[in-house]
């Protein structure tokens, strides 16, 4: 079965190129004269994933030679880095968020005094819970409230990354994964408050661009707990730009035919990866595997912070971190 319950498509990518060596860019943990690394040198598993620079650190490489797939991004994403370097001189000036605003609430359909930015998707959901509070059904993304509130979900449910079925009810939906998962912004329920995050779907976690999408009255107290300037000049800036090159529909279906290859590859090493919508797999026969791919600087995320120890979910890669995975796996056999 492959991750969408269908039949297997494609197969496991080759574990070395033509000549035999490892893919280009593949840089090897240094290890000790056992081939395991050095006592002390793959760091714990950080709350929320994103430990590429982390593992990079404790290994003594560049960060940049780090697979880092325990950050679940857009892996066709556009080069964020060559288009914000077109918007430096806003970093002169105080950000003013009213054409980024604009922008997105003209790419998302509704009006802009439907839509607040915020410093990442994390600041959408403190300024939601501060408001509202809320509850979850576990497991569920750490950073939801449990205080007592609304229900929160996320869609595509994180981690498990499947999609709510129609008719599904919650009064706060997460959607930071949605538009990569479906090709559309939002599932358009209108009666529910929305948290989202742009810097997964542009594969951007540093620049810190999330929103909030609710009805007008309540965005406004919402508002009102924002720090002025919280989204910075550089930011507000690069949105417009951004949401221009943005091809959801396309990006999910070449994020569907990734996790079906990177499903295949992970079935082949029995780690047993669940059904997914989202640009993730799930692992439930995964203990250990952290530590095992840090061997091949290839960083994925422990679950034990969802409670399920003993699980791992990868991020889906583009074509050349699919090949390193697979070297990496191929390389460190439990």
């Amino acid at each position: 079965m492959t991750p969408d319950g269908k039949a297997p498509a494609g197969r496991a990518p080759a574990r070395s190129g033509p000549d035999g060596k490892a893919p280009v860019g593949w840089a090897p943990a240094r290890s000790g004269p056992d081939g395991r690394a050095p006592a002390g040198r793959v760091p714990p598993p950080g709350v929320h994933g994103g430990d590429g620079a982390r593992l990079a650190a404790a290994l003594g490489i560049p960060p940049g030679e780090v697979l880092d797939l325990s950050a679940s991004l857009n892996p066709f994403a556009p080069d964020v880095a060559r288009l914000a370097a077109r918007h430096l001189g806003d970093l002169r000036r105080y950000p003013d968020p009213a054409d980024a605003t604009a922008a997105l609430a003209g790419a998302i359909g509704v009006d802009p005094d439907r839509v607040l930015l915020t410093a990442g998707g994390s600041e959408a959901i403190r300024l939601v819970a501060a408001e509202l509070g809320g509850s979850v059904e576990e497991p569920e993304f750490a950073l939801h409230p449990r205080s007592g509130g609304p229900r929160w979900r996320s869609n595509p449910h994180n981690p498990t990354g499947r999609l709510a079925p129609e008719g599904e009810l919650a009064g706060v939906w997460d959607e930071a994964f949605y538009p990569i998962a479906t090709g559309t912004w939002t599932r358009g329920d209108n009666a529910a408050v929305v948290v989202g995050s742009l810097t997964k779907v542009f594969a951007c976690p540093g620049l810190r661009i999330g929103y909030v999408l609710a009805e007008p009255d309540l965005l406004r107290r919402v508002a009102a707990r924002q720090a002025r300037w919280a989204v910075g000049g550089l930011g507000c800036a690069l949105v417009p730009e951004l949401l221009e090159t943005a091809e959801l529909p396309a990006w999910r279906d070449r994020i569907a035919e990734a996790r079906s290859e990177l499903w295949t590859l992970l079935s082949a090493h029995g780690l047993d990866p669940q059904p997914s919508d989202a640009n993730w797999l799930l692992c439930a026969s995964a203990r250990g595997l952290r530590e095992r791919l840090a061997l091949g600087a290839v960083a994925v995320r422990d679950c034990t912070s969802f409670g399920l120890p003993g699980w791992a979910r990868v991020a889906v890669p583009d074509a050349a971190g699919l090949e390193r995975l697979a070297h990496a796996l191929g390389s460190t056999a439990p």
